[in-house]
């Protein structure tokens, strides 16, 4: 490994190891904790009961503090370990107790006497669990959708929501102090005879107790901290007594120096995550709500640089030790169990200027030196951003860990304005969990991540008359079968039809889940931390953020546009295949010397997405519009509540549920075979683009960008080699810019690694356990992904810079 930005500091060296090398259990306490709760407040309004639950939680739950570690603060009874939330769902948790150590990929060990306390617990959620709630709350004829996995939605009905960033800036500045007198002022202004002040009371009630509990947590810690120093050497005792002392401060009080921040900011995130175990829940814009206390205490000499780095890098090894477990067909949604926390640097100032630090420069250093896969780190690119800060980036890419990624200023900003975001907001954007935006601590619940819509599938839909080919199923009216069609434009009005009538469904399916965590859950803390939760006595589930803005996603695109392209130029216009024969080849895999053959010609197709190629990039472009298009007629659940927007938008961070959308998905009219995975984000069908990375670029940026404000997720993989001089640096560096100054591109990011190097890795894992790569919107420990994603990966095409 290059030592360019040097390397961890002993402590944190050992301390990363031994977090590593900690066996992954699964963590039944907070579920004990929970269900005691829920039982003892089982008559107490929801925030009420929510608030109580929390508190429990954090009095009873384990607590240490690692002998190399700065920062106190832990999830679960073990590093690692994956807590059990069982008020969103139990089913699957009873189903797998099992089959967790034996998964391939995403493993996880829980003892025998773990396993009886989950299954003596579960009794008592059946029939209250968020999943069975949802579910029994579709209509009926929308939960085919769902069964079928035509659109998924799992991850939102058996976890927690989460996606957005808190206002950190005004926590470490203002402390929890500052949120409960706002509270206490606000119950003063109630008039209790109005049902909804009364509503608007026990919310409040839960704002008190959470902080109050979270106060009770730090002293936790502060106590277990003074009573280790009693046992330990001169050096560590300091540390200790540094540690009670600030806990017995923050996160209630304001911070006073950068150490002080870092561990409020830090206690508050883990206590976020224990609440509810919703993913994407990010750090926002580091470098600037920090920089103050950073700077105030390298000029007075407080502390070094390296100190810095040490405290950041120790915060990177407690952010990674937050884990999660989902069920296995989540699982293949989101492999390599990431939990999407992401940190962003960069950008600009609200008057336009480069928002780059000294602290954005030890972000990175540090990020380097801890070489791990979360948290993710996003750099804000705009076009005044200097040579310098983008070398760093590259320096920091050439790692292998799949950062940084870059989302680009130049579109973003002028796509939250138009859709109403305030000047001033839009510039203090931070990206959240993979690619999608945000403006930290004022947005509501998944501004990206409703649920997952098969575009492949969908295509398949609609050239079968509206039944799913698979099932038989008859979902909705369509306009005709292929096999009839005379013409494209056949093709094209039944891919409308279909799609106008998938966007209604997928609209329907969210409004039964958002519904349905609005009555049974809701994440007290979360949204006091939100402006204007707390001015208005609305949870961030009925409407309490000044945005609210959501996006679906959008699985499969470049899958849709080669299909798009065969069927236009192979049947159409060539007419080297009938519809008849390409369906027929469908629906038998393209078996047969006859399928091999109509499989050639549409691979032969030379009209591949990822090419610069007007003649597919416009018909994907059309196809895409119909979604968008409609969307934009649809609200979601807080729509005239409170916030601004209410609206849906666009988006294409589709994790990796293009191997799990895949393994469901027939043959499909870009050659592509039953089972294999789908295109991944808005990239390109492995290697099928033949011209380089410039044209990728081109093609990508023909997509309607501005309007898939939920990010528009480009992974791309080079060579290590490709980048082993200052002048392919320099190179790669002017490409980008390329594609954000000019192109007007959203994001892209980078596997440094080489196919040779990820196919050794499979086949001696012992030897690459440190090899990272970049999944989709995040990154991953390549040996802990289960063979599909990895063989996805490794097929992705290799770029080359010219």
């Amino acid at each position: 490994m290059s030592n360019y930005f040097g390397k961890l500091t002993e402590r944190m060296e050992k301390y990363r190891d031994d977090v590593l090398e900690t066996k992954r259990m699964v963590c039944v306490e907070r579920a004990i904790y929970t269900t005691e709760a829920y039982n003892e407040f089982a008559a107490q309004p929801l925030a009420i009961k929510r608030a109580k639950m929390l508190d429990n939680i954090l009095e009873k739950m384990s607590i240490y503090i690692e002998d190399e570690s700065l920062l106190a603060g832990n999830q679960a009874s073990s590093n690692c370990a994956a807590p059990i939330f069982p008020e969103y769902a139990m089913d699957w948790v009873i189903d797998e107790l099992d089959k967790f150590s034996k998964r391939d990929g995403d493993v996880f060990y829980i003892t025998e006497e773990n396993k009886q306390i989950l299954r003596d617990i579960a009794p008592f959620w059946k029939g209250k669990t968020v999943k069975e709630v949802a579910l029994a709350a579709m209509p009926e004829e929308s939960r085919v959708f769902y069964d079928l996995g035509i659109i998924k939605a799992e991850g939102n009905i058996t976890a927690g929501d989460a996606h957005l960033a808190v206002n950190y800036s005004r926590i470490i500045r203002e402390g929890l102090k500052s949120f409960e007198e706002q509270t206490k002022k606000a119950i003063d202004r109630l008039d209790i005879s109005n049902y909804e002040d009364q509503e608007k009371l026990h919310f409040y009630k839960g704002i008190l107790i959470t902080i109050e509990a979270i106060v009770k947590f730090a002293k936790r810690y502060a106590d277990l901290a003074r009573e280790m120093a009693d046992n330990s050497d001169f050096k560590r005792k300091v540390e200790l007594l540094r540690i009670a002392e600030t806990l017995e401060k923050v996160p209630y009080e304001p911070a006073s120096n950068f150490f002080e921040a870092v561990q409020s900011v830090w206690l508050v995130q883990l206590v976020l995550q224990i609440e509810s175990n919703g993913h994407s829940l990010s750090y926002g814009r580091m470098d600037q709500y920090l920089y103050e206390f950073y700077n105030n205490d390298i000029k007075n000499g407080s502390m070094t640089e390296d100190e810095a780095v040490e405290l950041l890098s120790n915060l990177w090894i407690k952010t990674y030790t937050i884990n999660k477990i989902r069920s296995w067909s989540h699982t293949q949604y989101s492999a390599g169990s990431p939990l999407y926390q992401n940190v962003t640097i960069g950008g600009q100032t609200i008057d336009g200027k480069d928002a780059v630090n000294e602290l954005s420069y030890a972000i990175i250093k540090s990020d380097a030196q801890v070489h791990l896969p979360q948290p993710n780190l996003t750099i804000r690119y705009h076009a005044g951003l200097d040579d310098r800060f983008m070398n760093e980036a590259i320096e920091l890419m050439k790692l292998g860990t799949g950062m940084p990624a870059f989302n680009s200023d130049e579109i973003i900003i002028p796509s939250l304005i138009e859709k109403g975001v305030s000047k001033e907001d839009a510039y203090n954007y931070s990206a959240i969990g993979c690619v999608e935006v945000a403006v930290p601590g004022k947005w509501g619940y998944r501004c990206t991540g409703m649920s997952f819509l098969n575009y492949p599938k969908a295509l398949l839909i609609a050239m079968n008359d509206g039944i799913d080919p698979k099932s038989g199923q008859r979902l909705m009216e369509g306009t005709g079968k292929f096999t009839e069609y005379k013409s494209y434009d056949d093709m094209k009005k039944s891919w409308d039809n279909i799609i106008k009538q998938f966007t209604r469904e997928q609209v329907i399916m969210d409004t039964s889940v958002d519904r349905t965590l609005e009555k049974t859950t809701m994440d007290v803390l979360c949204s006091a931390l939100v402006d204007d939760c707390i001015d208005r006595g609305k949870s961030l589930k009925e409407g309490g953020a000044v945005y609210d803005m959501i996006s679906d996603l959008q699985v499969g695109i470049a899958n849709l546009a080669d299909s798009l392209s065969c069927i236009k130029k192979c049947v159409f216009e060539d007419k080297s295949i009938t519809t008849k024969e390409l369906w027929d080849a469908l629906m038998n895999n393209f078996e047969g010397e006859e399928g091999k053959r109509i499989r050639n010609i549409l691979l032969d197709n030379p009209h591949k997405f990822g090419n610069d190629d007007d003649y597919v990039d416009s018909l994907i472009r059309e196809a895409y519009d119909t979604h968008i298009t409609e969307i934009k007629k649809y609200k979601n659940t807080r729509f005239g509540r409170g916030p601004i927007g209410g609206n849906y938008y666009a988006g294409t961070s589709s994790i990796s549920a293009n191997v799990g959308q895949g393994l469901g998905t027939l043959a499909t009219p870009d050659g592509r075979l039953a089972g294999e995975p789908l295109a991944e984000g808005c990239a390109p069908c492995h290697n099928m683009d033949k011209k380089g990375p410039t044209s990728v670029f081109k093609s990508v940026a023909k997509l309607p960008t501005e309007d898939i404000t939920g990010g528009v997720l480009l992974n791309q993989k080079v060579n290590p080699q490709t980048l082993s001089t200052e002048e392919d640096k320099m190179k790669l560096i002017m490409l980008i810019r390329t594609f954000f100054n000019r192109l007007k591109g959203f994001h892209v990011q980078y596997n440094v690694v080489s196919r040779e190097t990820l196919r050794e890795a499979q086949v001696n894992p012992e030897k690459h356990r440190d090899l990272i790569v970049r999944v989709a919107g995040y990154s991953a420990f390549f040996n802990v992904l289960s063979k599909a994603t990895q063989d996805d990966i490794i097929e992705r095409t290799e770029q080359t810079l010219n």
